[in-house]
């Protein structure tokens, strides 16, 4: 059961002013996010309550670097002076501030999606040093599947990203390759703060037939924003993450951001029972729930076949 966010933040509150009120046999599990949107939140209650699934009795604290990459090294550098049992940094930029932080205590990450390209370990398989955790990678191939079911005289396709973001990067070029197996330009939009996100949507409905939000942190966290601009243009948005869709996108095919959280916190269990994360492989985030939004479908001007809502997962309106 997901927690009040009022209550949530509450715990929160006490641990993170006064950490060292916790028993001394009670592990300290620090966790952290770039920003805060739907699915990364999603994903850190899910930690918190895999870790009650694990048996598991930690305190724990969380704070967000509201999408600033030097908050996030702020947040690293502090956790640091906790001296926590585990961090948990959840987003790439913030995987990436806590493992330049510390070398010595242990960090589990989760949605990051590609930890070898970002720095973060030596191989999937043997991660080594104090890092390991579980990637989100994105099914593209399946993304652009859907797009060409609902809409399939796309042949432009808008792809609104944060450079500065490494996971971005790597989308990007997955994307490139195999949208041109499928006979589809990307069609690229910078934004580099939440605040640019309007600019690059606008950008983006005068060139593209649909556009894709990515599993971008940056890019998420102003969707609403984005959805308004295209909805006026009638250009369909598909994102890359689930719990996106309820947000206005068409659908996605992925992940239970909430799941995996949870499956992460089987990950922080084996590093809180005493084994060490570079000997730990890195974990591929499982689940492939196909999330649809018939309201916002109709808001685009198109309309979900009644074929595709039976294979649905779960159906959202916006």
């Amino acid at each position: 059961m997901r927690l009040d966010r009022r209550s949530f933040s509450a715990v929160l509150l006490v641990t993170a002013a006064a950490p060292s009120l916790a028993r001394a046999d009670t592990p300290l599990v620090a966790i952290t996010a770039i920003v805060e949107h739907p699915a990364l939140d999603a994903c850190r209650d899910g930690v918190i309550e895999g870790l009650k699934q694990q048996g598991i009795a930690a305190e724990t604290t969380y704070e967000s670097a509201q999408g600033q990459p030097a908050t996030a090294a702020q947040i690293a550098r502090s956790f640091v002076g906790m001296d926590p049992a585990v961090i948990v940094p959840i987003s790439t930029p913030s995987a990436q501030a806590a493992a330049a932080a510390t070398r010595n205590i242990p960090i589990v990450f989760t949605a990051v999606t590609d930890p070898v390209d970002a720095g973060l370990v030596a191989s999937m398989e043997k991660p080594g040093g104090n890092v390991t955790g579980l990637s989100d990678l994105s099914p593209l191939g399946q993304h652009l599947d859907l797009i060409l079911e609902v809409t399939p005289d796309v042949k432009r396709l808008g792809f609104p990203y944060n450079p500065g973001e490494a996971n971005a990067v790597v989308l990007l070029n997955l994307m490139r390759e195999l949208a041109e197996q499928r006979g589809i330009e990307l069609v690229e939009a910078t934004a580099s703060k939440s605040a640019d996100v309007v600019a690059a949507a606008r950008s983006l409905t005068g060139q593209a037939d649909a556009i894709y939000v990515p599993t971008d942190n940056t890019v998420v966290s102003a969707l609403e924003s984005l959805v308004v601009v295209a909805r006026q243009a009638k250009v369909p948005v598909y994102c890359g993450d689930t719990d996106s869709v309820a947000r206005g996108c068409v659908g996605s095919i992925g992940f239970d951001y909430f799941q995996v959280g949870v499956q992460t916190a089987s990950i922080v269990a084996r590093v809180l029972k005493g084994e060490k994360p570079g000997e730990i492989a890195v974990g591929t985030a499982s689940g492939t729930d196909l999330y649809l939004n018939p309201t916002a479908a109709e808001a685009f001007g198109i309309t979900l076949s009644d074929a595709l809502l039976s294979r649905a997962t779960k159906i959202v309106g916006a």
